[in-house]
């Protein structure tokens, strides 16, 4: 499945998980695999037991052990690359590798414990594998003394488990995790984080998935993520003033990605840290970045909108360090900067526009007029554009007519007048108003240097046969 071609009515049935099918998978196997998911440094591909077998020696060597007289520094930097269990059995080479191991940053992965986990994002384990694994799980952590670089913990049936994950986050609390990964899979995908996480206060990166949050009202006040550089968030449970937290609970933030959340995604944006905001798959409210001095990135991608609202109100107030944002939807999005919200009509002053803005991406079908309209209406608010996304979208209601008279009476557009050197046209069907709409682009866009049109996966098939 194309997951850029999928229509709000499919994004709607994957949020409400009525049961695991090919949507809710895609939705899964998107947000486990395809975004910022810490890998930890350390392969499966090679176990120790296949290595030491198949190792003969150099010729003429007498089977003289070389690789124990190197330096501390680079056994250390073998031992961290095994998966932990060959890891931990290092120590039985010989003498000197006794303890190193033990002395290094832990770096672990369920996954390496079950191959079909590590091969397939969506495969789930049975009962037998999964409780054995769970067991190894809490010798792993408990033999190690810590500290704890990277910790992914995916794989398991965390629901059976519910006191012995609590104890695992005890430990890697206690053992300074930097790096965690704690994804509830396959299911439930509402079970109730444990409030043990909040403990875990060396973590620099984190990513929680398939989890409902706990009521953080409850919490005590001087909970916190003082190290939290990167938050990832998918399919998560949660409600405003639960995100709110998180947010205020992390200072030094700069990463915040929510994917395929399973309630509406309201958020206000206050951060002085924050340079990278991800939004997906996920059906959305008000969204408002009100200060935000180190925004950089501001990414929506296959967002629809929430019951209440027929329209998502995307403003942007104080967002001075904005480079790049997209995907504004000409039909789905009503953006407001400061306190004007851009109509389709709007005759853009220099008082709300964007300057900063480098890399911008819409998205808009060019058989609906009011459209077309809104999008040079967008492209005003961007007066220094230098690479151009445009996505055409299908109509559910094409009007039938075609804009080139309307394109070519446009006022000019600075952006594309003076600044616009890369175009990227995404999901281009042929459609004799994308034709015209290339043709007013080649006109207007003085500086353009690249130019790329994508095909749409359905017209490229039609096309090659």
């Amino acid at each position: 499945m194309d997951l850029r071609g999928w229509q709000i009515a499919s994004i709607k049935q994957v949020l409400a998980f009525g049961g695991e099918d090919e949507d809710t998978d895609t939705a899964l196997k998107f947000a486990y695999e395809s975004l910022s998911l810490p890998h930890p440094r350390a392969t499966p591909d090679a176990p120790l037991a296949a290595a030491c077998a198949g190792w003969r020696g150099a010729p003429g060597d007498g089977g003289v052990d070389r690789i124990s007289s190197l330096p501390d520094e680079i056994l250390r930097n073998v031992v961290s690359r095994l998966p932990v269990k060959d890891a931990a059995r290092t120590g039985v080479l010989a003498s000197r590798w006794r303890g190193l191991w033990r002395a290094m940053p832990l770096v672990f992965s369920d996954a390496n414990l079950l191959q079909g986990c590590r091969e397939d994002p969506l495969w789930r384990p049975g009962l037998e594998n999964t409780l054995g694994v769970t067991n190894e799980v809490s010798d792993i952590l408990a033999a190690h003394p810590g500290p704890f670089r990277c910790v992914h913990i995916t794989c398991c049936y965390l629901d059976m488990n519910r006191e012995k994950i609590k104890g695992w986050l005890k430990l890697v609390a206690d053992k300074g995790v930097q790096e965690l990964a704690f994804i509830n899979r396959p299911w439930p995908l509402d079970l109730r984080l444990p409030t043990t996480l909040f403990s875990c206060t060396s973590l620099t990166h984190l990513h929680i998935g398939a989890w409902k949050l706990p009521d953080t009202a409850t919490l005590p006040s001087a909970v916190a993520f003082p190290h939290l550089q990167e938050l990832f968030l998918s399919l998560i449970t949660m409600k405003d003033r639960d995100l709110a937290f998180m947010l205020d609970m992390s200072p030094v933030l700069e990463v915040l990605t929510i994917i395929a959340s399973q309630t509406d995604v309201h958020l206000c944006l206050v951060s002085r840290s924050l340079r990278c905001l991800q939004l997906g798959m996920s059906s959305l409210g008000d969204i408002a970045v009100a200060d935000a001095p180190r925004l950089e990135r501001f990414f929506l991608l296959m967002t629809t909108y929430s019951d209440d609202e027929p329209t998502i109100r995307v403003r942007i107030a104080s967002a001075p360090s904005l480079k790049v944002v997209g995907y504004l939807d000409t039909k789905l999005h009503q953006l407001q900067i400061g306190v004007t919200v851009i109509e389709d009509a709007t005759e853009v002053s220099a008082s709300f526009m964007i300057p900063s803005v480098k890399i911008l991406a819409l998205r808009a079908n060019f058989r609906v007029f009011t459209e077309v309209q809104m999008l040079s209406s967008f492209l005003r608010c961007f007066p220094n554009v230098e690479t151009l996304h445009v996505e055409f979208a299908i109509a559910d209601r094409p009007t039938g007519k075609h804009y080139g008279k309307f394109l070519s009476k446009l006022s000019p557009i600075e952006c594309l007048r003076s600044h616009t050197k890369k175009v990227v046209l995404h999901e281009f069907r042929g459609d004799l108003s994308e034709v015209v709409f290339i043709q007013h682009l080649m006109q207007r866009v003085n500086q353009l240097q690249h130019l790329t049109i994508v095909l749409s996966r359905i017209y490229y098939f039609q096309w090659i046969t």
